[in-house]
């Protein structure tokens, strides 16, 4: 089951640059990580398990995705 979004509070990395290229996410979500595309911020989320964007943020880390 999906998690229920409205009223939660969305925030852009402070690394966005203010690009257009953004995504957001939520916080305080039990269990899970809520990212969306903040140039649509009515669209859909994708909804990550927390340890798999945890994963994912630790890959970003080590530059393993080249210049991206």
């Amino acid at each position: 089951m999906l998690p229920d979004l409205t009223g939660t509070n969305w925030r852009k990395s402070t690394h966005s640059g203010g690009g257009g290229n953004c995504i957001e996410v939520a916080d305080g979500v039990p269990g899970v990580v809520p990212v969306r595309d903040s140039k649509d911020p009515y669209g859909g989320a994708l909804v990550f398990s927390a340890d798999a964007f945890a994963a994912f943020v630790a890959t970003v880390r080590t530059g393993s995705f080249g210049g991206v």
